[in-house]
């Protein structure tokens, strides 16, 4: 097993009942712990720091959720805006890390202080709705999605849950996390992360594009385990990620949101189906049903 499949699995004994008959075993599960999130900016003559949220996550990728979360946020736009990003504090995880991260900005990036106190209070699976929400991302700067790129065939989509399902270790040792997934648009799959958030699941894929200058995304396809809403559109489109595709439904917000910027939005994605409720252009279709 590997070392980051041990860093988010813990064991338990318990008493599994099966037909009547009751048995002693041991149970794996997936960990979740607070993680911290500390920000520090500014001018080198003023640099600040604040603490701005505090998340439960499934410890592994830390500082990609960290970088991840605020790219979605619209606080950093790629690896540019991050000179550092490091665990701080006691050392609490059998890999020597903490649950705390620092995020240090470069002192061009100007920071709204007025939204930090909002993010405080983010948990693995928060964030803020509402049709303000949307006009307050009209107001935030972002990418440009491309029009009718990437083109992604349905034989294609129809593939994708089955491809991040079979790669999904830690699920597969617990039964107990989500999954966002990165794929091209002939369906190879380009990185995947996991977390007991489905929130944070993303904020991890999109911090591993960030740090390795992946973003904008403008050819991927963004595959998550669960339901799509409002935040993992707006993080999606945050980073410039045009396809986003949910397993389960999407909310009324999500696809509004999806409709108002142009993005491709899928739900109920599986074998032999999918709903398709934004961005038509970019999914190339097979023989129509009669």
């Amino acid at each position: 097993m590997s070392e980051a499949l041990l860093s988010s699995i813990t064991r338990v004994p318990i008493l599994k009942v099966d037909r009547g008959a009751c048995t002693r075993a041991i149970d794996a599960l997936a960990i979740e712990e607070p993680l911290e999130l500390r920000l520090r900016w500014g001018a080198a003559t003023g640099r600040r720091e604040q603490a701005l949220s505090i998340t439960m996550r499934t410890p592994g990728s830390d500082l990609e959720l960290a970088v991840g979360f605020l790219v979605g946020e619209g606080i950093a736009r790629g690896r540019q805006a991050v000179v550092a990003v490091r665990h701080e504090g006691r050392a609490v995880r059998p890999d020597g890390t903490s649950n705390v991260v620092k995020v240090v900005l470069a002192e061009d990036v100007r920071v709204d202080v007025t939204r930090l106190e909002r993010h405080f209070y983010t948990t693995s699976s928060c964030g803020v709705c509402g049709k303000t929400s949307i006009e307050a991302l009209r107001m935030t700067s972002h990418p440009a999605l491309p029009e009718g790129s990437p083109v992604i065939s349905g034989e294609v989509l129809h593939a994708l849950p089955h491809i991040l399902r079979a790669s999904q270790a830690t699920f597969d040792e617990t039964g107990g996390l989500h999954a966002a997934a990165v794929f091209d648009s002939t369906g190879h799959l380009l990185l995947l992360r996991e977390d007991v958030g489905r929130h944070n699941a993303v904020d991890k894929v999109i911090g591993a594009l960030a740090l390795t200058d992946a973003l904008p995304a403008s050819a991927a396809v963004l595959l998550v385990s669960g339901r799509a809403s409002f935040e993992l559109v707006q993080k999606a489109r945050m980073a410039g990620v045009p396809v986003l595709a949910a397993v389960g439904a999407p909310s009324s917000l999500a696809v509004d949101l999806a409709r108002q910027f142009g993005a491709t939005l899928l739900g109920f994605v599986g074998r032999n189906r999918f709903n398709l409720y934004s961005g038509a252009q970019r999914i190339r279709f097979g023989k129509p049903s009669p």
